[in-house]
């Protein structure tokens, strides 16, 4: 009888982390601590799989007999690609500037299975509506620390939640990773994403 593959999540975010294990997952998380760093010129969508490629990769070095996913998620405004915000005065002036736009979250996936070396790769695109919150607003988000933590400095979950109108695409993705992605990466290398239920229920 084959043995499943232990789920690898090759990222410390909190957020993929309760996806998955929402989703009916219990995968094991190895920080891939690669440079996060492209090469200029490149689109937000292939510096997105760039980078999701590259975690993957360091971490399956490392993991035997594992699927390993790395992903990566920027905020692609118009072609420019907004990462975490380094400082509260950064999150400030990029909420100003979303105030009213549409921007779309490009998340990279990419899912290595370290049995045969095979990997599979996919960007997930969901178009985000951002809110017009008052100066107030934006400085009382801020400072809750929440913005620079996340791409692009929001999130549909958490004190981010009253200031996205509405969004166009995977929810999920804007949290840091597409399941239906998940799904379709993983039957390309031959697993059905049913066999790596832990068997426990969804909380």
């Amino acid at each position: 009888m084959a043995v499943t593959p232990r789920l690898v999540l090759a990222s410390a975010s909190p957020a993929r982390l309760r996806l998955l294990r929402s989703a009916g997952f219990d995968p094991e998380v190895v920080v891939s601590g690669v440079d996060e760093d492209v090469a200029d010129g490149l689109t937000v969508a292939s510096a997105v799989a760039v980078l999701a490629e590259r975690k993957a990769l360091a971490v399956a070095a490392h993991c035997a007999e594992a699927l390993v996913v790395g992903c990566d998620s920027l905020l692609d405004v118009g072609g420019r690609a907004l990462g975490k915000p380094a400082h509260p005065a950064d999150a400030v002036a990029l909420w100003a500037w979303l105030r009213g736009r549409e921007g779309t979250l490009r998340t990279g996936h990419c899912v290595v299975d370290t049995r045969s070396a095979a990997t599979a790769q996919g960007v997930c695109s969901t178009v985000v509506r951002f809110g017009t919150p008052t100066d107030a607003e934006i400085d009382a988000y801020v400072a809750t620390g929440e913005p620079l933590t996340v791409a692009g400095g929001f999130t549909l979950e958490g004190f981010g939640a009253p200031f996205v109108d509405g969004i166009d695409g995977d929810a999920g993705n804007v949290l840091g990773l597409s399941l239906p992605t998940l799904r379709s990466l993983l039957a390309e290398l031959g697993v059905a994403i049913t066999d790596l239920w832990s068997g426990a229920s969804p909380d």
